[in-house]
């Protein structure tokens, strides 16, 4: 009969691993700043919701509510249909 050892074979996980850094909660900008609109036709304040790659930022990232997430991802697919913004990247 073969016998088993019960200590467990992973080495101590170092205690800078194990912590987690929790940072200043993120507030939604269009909430906190009443004036903001999210326009489609202002390609300058979308481009801060999005990758450098074109994709649309996750709200976990960038802070936005719901709400005004789901605005923001139309209004950049609105831009996207009218040109002003781009679908992808163009590689040169």
């Amino acid at each position: 009969m073969s016998t088993k050892t019960g200590g467990s074979t992973r080495a101590p996980v170092p205690a800078a691993f194990g912590r987690r850094g929790f940072g200043r909660k993120k507030v939604c900008r269009f909430c906190a700043d009443k004036t903001a609109v999210i326009d489609h036709k202002d390609p300058a304040t979308l481009k801060l919701f999005m990758t450098e790659r074109a994709k649309i930022i996750p709200r976990r990232i960038s802070g936005n509510c719901a709400y005004h997430q789901r605005q923001v991802a139309r209004a950049i697919k609105r831009a996207r249909q009218l040109a002003l913004l781009p679908y992808t990247v163009t590689h040169t």
